[in-house]
């Protein structure tokens, strides 16, 4: 599983809507599609209910919906805190 799979996941699961969270994120929607699939082979379980029209949450979705919130946040932190201590190296 990659954290790219995870922003993708969130990005639909927020949406709602695979061709939006495709706008969003600036990818084909096919590989979006693909993306979320391989989330789901890697969990073993399905994350989204897809109709023709409506894309929900399975209750395994919403779990890692709150899930991926917290570690994505948890990354772009860990990223900003290196960044100022690779600005403060370079500073010296």
């Amino acid at each position: 599983m990659e954290l790219r799979h995870l922003r993708y996941f969130q990005a639909v699961a927020e949406e709602l809507s695979f061709s939006r969270a495709a706008k969003r994120l600036h990818v084909a929607q096919p590989a979006l599609s693909r993306a979320i699939k391989q989330l789901e082979h890697v969990l073993g379980a399905e994350v989204l209910e897809r109709t023709r029209h409506h894309v929900r949450l399975t209750p395994a979705g919403a779990v890692l919906l709150r899930e991926t919130a917290g570690l994505l946040q948890y990354v772009e932190e860990a990223m900003r805190r290196v960044r100022r201590i690779i600005g403060a190296l370079c500073e010296k």
